[in-house]
């Protein structure tokens, strides 16, 4: 019985620096230059979002997804408010409290919604929750894009629930973990990030560098400039802000630049479709959902799962019962889907 450990399909964190990244690190690493993003990798890699985006938004890095996720709902809500949010939404699910605590005490409220969504309907009937001062009031919606179950928002369907979200005074917050994967998809349909993002109504963006291949290279974008006042105090007070900021800036440059950051996440969610197709052929195997990004969904026989995990596999229980989900990366190879594969067969057939 093997015992390496094999987090390969554990989640897109778990791949290595991209080659551009890992270039652009060491390009960077030489001289000096003005410290605190005030040098000129930075600026230019502020440069590159406004390109990317089609328009003049404000960009602010951070090390980690959870810090950039509750900074800028710190800046869409006061603490007497709360942020409406999908029932699995990471910021509900899986950052430890950070958007309470850094809102100051900003209420999150969960809403059901088919494949990881929300719709119109919901969150109507969320806004007229409670009465009076007895209840938050509602500051901020949350979506997120990809979804945590691997589906993606429509420019239409974002544009519905930001035109709600505005009726009612609501800012609109997006969690961009996987949003190159949602660039790389939607562009198979003609959309551009703009029209996922400004476009469609969303006021400020957390665009994920990490599961992408970089190191602590966060961004978030601010596509209404009113709700960036004083942000760069909130990084600074939050022990975000990076004395050598040009080695992250450098990362997004050497990305944003080279069309890097398309092809990788686009990649990625090749290798998911190939992983999907080949599981939908295993006897006991079913798929949850139709992947439509780097996330595959599959309900394994337990057994089966057991013994991947006891041959050193690592990936996590996520829907229902027996239902795990597998990542692929920048850096999944055909080579990966084979071996992973193979042990799945072994293990359906009683013989891993």
């Amino acid at each position: 019985m093997s015992t390496r450990p094999d987090s390969l399909f554990a989640s897109d964190n778990t791949a290595g620096l991209c080659p551009e990244a890992l270039a652009a690190l060491i390009a960077v690493n030489f001289g000096s230059a003005p410290s605190y993003g005030s040098d000129p990798t930075t600026a230019r890699a502020q440069d590159l979002f406004r390109q990317i985006f089609e328009t003049d938004c404000e960009t602010f890095f951070v090390f980690n997804g959870t810090a950039a996720n509750a900074l800028a709902l710190s800046a869409l809500c006061q603490r007497h408010q709360s942020v409406l949010c999908h029932e699995v939404a990471h910021i509900d699910t899986d950052e430890c409290g950070a958007p309470e605590f850094f809102t100051g005490g900003s209420k999150l409220l969960p809403l059901p919604g088919p494949a990881a969504k929300l719709t119109p309907t919901t969150v109507a009937s969320a806004l007229t929750r409670g009465h009076g001062v007895h209840f938050p009031k509602p500051g901020a919606l949350s979506l997120t894009q990809s979804t945590e179950h691997g589906t993606l928002y429509a420019p239409t369907e974002i544009r519905a629930l930001a035109d709600l979200a505005h009726a009612h005074g609501l800012s609109v917050h997006l969690d961009g973990a996987r949003f190159a994967n949602a660039c790389a998809a939607s562009a198979l349909a003609g959309h551009s990030p703009a029209d996922l993002t400004w476009r469609a109504g969303v006021d400020v963006l957390c665009f994920g560098g990490t599961k992408n291949g970089l190191l602590s290279a966060e961004a978030v974008v601010f596509f209404n400039p009113a709700l960036a006042r004083d942000f760069a105090y909130r990084v600074k007070q939050t022990g975000q802000l990076a004395s050598k900021q040009r080695f992250a800036s450098a990362q997004w440059c050497a990305l944003l630049e080279s069309g890097a950051w398309l092809g990788h996440a686009a990649h990625a969610n090749t290798q998911a479709q190939k992983l999907a197709a080949a599981l939908r052929l295993l006897p006991g195997v079913t798929l949850l959902c139709e992947p439509q990004v780097n996330a595959v969904f599959a309900q394994l026989p337990s057994a089966a799962a057991a013994a991947l995990h006891a041959q050193g596999w690592h990936f996590y229980p996520f829907i229902g019962e027996h239902g795990y989900r597998l990542m692929c990366s920048w850096a999944t190879t055909d080579a990966d889907l084979t071996r992973f594969l193979a042990d799945l067969n072994s293990a359906l057939n009683g013989t891993l």
